[in-house]
């Protein structure tokens, strides 16, 4: 599909506007500053390398693998105070509480999840299910949202590495959406939205990045991000809770070769947003979800111009200037060794 068109998607049931030749336009516009990896260790300023005091005056322990605490700026507090209370019918506000944490996935300040190995990242995953698991013991939790925001164009605060975790009294707009999209096609067919679209990338092939026995890395047909990936399980479960061991260092291993697929790019710390997408907790039963992984990266054309989401796209629909074959197919060629092994070869 090389001209202009709409393609649906069933996930969060939107439309996205293609417009494959608009990446050949000149680009006077802003340009980001070539991002470089970080050679640092240990870093005495960082607010989350071990031992180091944080913003608040508490000291992090000693850690030697992965390390979680209370954020210490959350979004959502436990005892939220009350909402204001405007008049009218259309004016609501309503208190929300819930919990934020911060997720350290390593002690080394120089490492992102491109440049771990799978024994490490997979360290990382036990974390998520281990706080998950937790966190779903608050009988008032309802969902729970495991982030990472790499790089400072996505808005890190901090470039240790880390991610946070989200756990709401409400189930938020993006979970609910797609928790009524899947089960819907659940009732009507008795199968899993993301396990059917999932069979269609695999006999297509074209969007898929990478994969292993337990787990598929593709461009989604209908992505919004230039380089936007989905990662997901063949077996058709929830939420990480329900991984095996086997699975988790497949996951592992799929999300090492991505990163660096994305770093290999631009030859960049590729910056990206990612979040695991999993059923919610504390309510009934929901056999249509299939959990899944979201990578939401900015970059377009290099490592310094990224894509905006502006204009059209706040104001009417999503649009994206390359379509997602030619994403997958460019992510592919990228390779799967870190460029910057490569450079010391």
């Amino acid at each position: 599909m090389s001209g202009v068109h709409r393609r649906w998607n069933p996930l969060n049931k939107r439309w996205v506007l293609v417009s494959p030749h608009r990446n050949l336009r000149p680009w006077q516009g802003q340009q980001e500053p070539p991002a470089k990896p970080s050679e640092t260790v240990y870093d005495p300023a960082c607010y989350l390398c071990p031992g180091n005091p944080r913003a608040n005056g508490e000291s992090n322990p000693n850690y030697a693998s992965t390390f979680a605490f209370e954020n210490d700026f959350a979004a959502l507090l436990p005892d939220p105070r009350p909402a204001p209370a405007p008049s009218g019918s259309l004016l609501r506000a309503v208190p929300e509480a819930g919990i934020c944490r911060v997720l350290c996935y390593s002690p080394d300040h120089s490492l992102t999840m491109s440049r771990m190995s799978v024994e490490q990242i997979a360290s990382v995953i036990g974390l998520w299910r281990e706080e998950c698991v937790a966190l779903a013991r608050t009988p008032w939790i309802r969902s729970i949202q495991v982030i990472e925001n790499r790089g400072a164009m996505m808005g890190a605060s901090n470039p240790h590495p880390h991610g946070q975790i989200w756990a709401n009294q409400t189930i938020p707009d993006e979970i609910a959406v797609e928790t009524e999209a899947q089960e819907e096609h659940w009732n009507a067919t008795g199968r899993s939205l993301l396990a059917d679209a999932l069979a269609e990338e695999t006999a297509s092939g074209e969007r898929i990045v990478c994969a292993n026995e337990h787990f598929v890395a593709l461009v989604p047909f209908w992505a919004v991000w230039p380089f936007e990936t989905m990662v997901l399980p063949r077996r058709h479960y929830g939420a990480i809770n329900e991984q095996t061991a086997e699975e988790d260092q497949a996951l592992a291993s799929v999300l090492r070769e991505l990163t660096i697929r994305y770093d290999n790019l631009f030859e960049t710390p590729f910056p990206y947003s990612f979040g695991l997408h999993q059923s919610p907790v504390n309510g009934p039963a929901r056999p249509g979800w299939h959990f899944h992984m979201h990578f939401y990266p900015p970059l377009l054309r290099s490592a310094t111009v990224r894509k905006f989401l502006v204009g059209y796209e706040m104001l009417a629909q999503p649009q994206r200037d390359i379509t997602a074959e030619t994403a997958a197919e460019r992510l592919r060629d990228a390779g799967s060794v870190h460029y910057a092994t490569r450079s010391q070869d």
